[in-house]
């Protein structure tokens, strides 16, 4: 990798690092933030849906027009786009202002994490994007793992204060970006995928009524169940345990760090070993254990055994989905995962706003019904690995009969 490719992977690293950090920092500082305006678990899901549903909406839009416009324009709009949601996060003091400046965050942040990967694909060789796409991974892990710990320091001082930090860093890293980033995206290839439709209704309907269309439900479930796990664990934590923003920021830390060393470590050799149909399987059912478990403990430190032991068991589950979907897809690759994409925003939006709702009616029923549908995911899982197994069978037996 060139030098100058080095120092824009570099500027590239920072920013997603900036982008996850401040991701982090929301989680464990939402909940003392609603509480201080009198909102609850209610409020706290439609926070964390509607944040979801801009990314969802707007994620391909933004894609499409760096196809259009180039990377830079749209990546500095991203970047700009959280100086300015996490200034007003800062700021506010009303309940509306939150809503206002979460929403604004998940139409701008949108056109961040896509563009920035698309960068990368177009200024370094085939043999050296695995790398760059590698270093970005990293720093988006290592952000969502310092955003909670570090916010939970930082509120004990102001609840505000977290988010005037992120903005700042933010800024920084816009001001690099403005000025040492190159456009990556040649003009004549802009002007080729002007040309092009954004999406592909057809072949859309066609993966969703395909083998793969369960594997989508049962992404759609297991994303799902982390939002309910993850988004209301900091009104659980209040009011069963009393926990402040350190102990929250601490879990949620603990929840990160896991997930990242089990994907990094863990999920690959357990594929190899068992093969992803068993390791989809077995994830869905300990991760329902894993929410009966949190229920049980009793202590900080059986809260953090169970939230990694949760964070393990979710973290080999969503790549062997991925995994199968790519190796059972009968459409493009490309609509396959955009889909398995659209179905894992769409599990960020109902799962908060599940668990929100029911939180306000009992503050066990989120983790309750965590585990519920989870271990109807496995059933499902058990349900589609045997019709898979069945279905070369039909195909060889017709061939047969065809043939005679």
């Amino acid at each position: 990798m060139g030098a100058s490719n080095r120092k824009n992977v570099a500027i590239l690293t920072f920013v997603l690092f900036v982008v996850m950090l401040g991701y982090g920092i929301i989680i464990p500082v939402f909940p003392f933030y609603i509480e201080s305006m009198g909102a609850g678990g209610m409020e706290l899901g439609l926070l964390a849906a509607s944040y979801a549903a801009m990314r969802l909406i707007f994620g391909p839009i933004w894609g499409g027009l760096s196809d259009r416009f180039g990377r830079k324009p749209i990546l500095l709009v991203g970047i700009l786009g959280y100086v300015v949601t996490m200034t007003w996060f800062g700021l506010a003091t009303q309940l509306w202002m939150l809503f206002t400046a979460r929403i604004l965050a998940g139409i701008l942040s949108s056109a961040t994490a896509p563009t920035t990967m698309a960068y990368v694909s177009d200024s370094t060789p085939d043999d050296e994007r695995g790398g760059g796409m590698g270093l970005l991974g990293a720093a988006g892990g290592i952000g969502t793992i310092l955003g909670p710990v570090m916010a939970g320091f930082l509120a004990t001082i102001s609840l505000s204060l977290p988010f005037f930090i992120a903005a700042g860093m933010a800024l920084l890293a816009l001001i690099l970006a403005a000025i040492f980033l190159p456009e990556s995206h040649p003009s004549p290839e802009r002007a080729a995928g002007a040309k092009k439709a954004l999406v592909d209704v057809r072949a859309w309907w066609q993966a969703l009524f395909s083998p793969i269309g369960m594997l989508f439900a049962l992404t759609f479930i297991s994303t799902g169940g982390l939002m309910i796990f993850a988004n209301v664990f900091g009104l659980y934590g209040i009011k069963r345990f009393g926990y402040g923003t350190e102990e929250v920021g601490i879990v949620m830390m603990v929840l990160g760090l896991a997930s990242a060393l089990t994907q990094g470590l863990l999920a690959r050799p357990a594929t190899r070993r068992w093969g992803d149909e068993r390791v989809v399987q077995m994830g869905l059912l300990f991760t329902a254990l894993g929410f009966g478990l949190l229920l049980l403990a009793n202590s900080f430190v059986m809260v953090l055994v169970t939230t990694a032991f949760f964070a393990l068991t979710y973290s080999v589950t969503n790549p062997a989905l991925l995994s199968l979907t790519s190796r059972r897809a009968t459409v493009e690759q490309g609509i396959a995962m955009g889909l398995s994409n659209s179905f894992i925003s769409l599990g960020r939006i109902v799962g908060p706003l599940w668990a929100g709702f029911i939180f306000d009616v009992n503050v066990s029923y989120p983790y309750i019904s965590g585990a519920a549908v989870m271990f109807v995911g496995f059933l499902i899982s058990l349900a589609w690995v045997r019709q898979s197994k069945e279905e070369p069978i039909a195909a060889e037996l017709q061939s047969v009969n065809q043939r005679s």
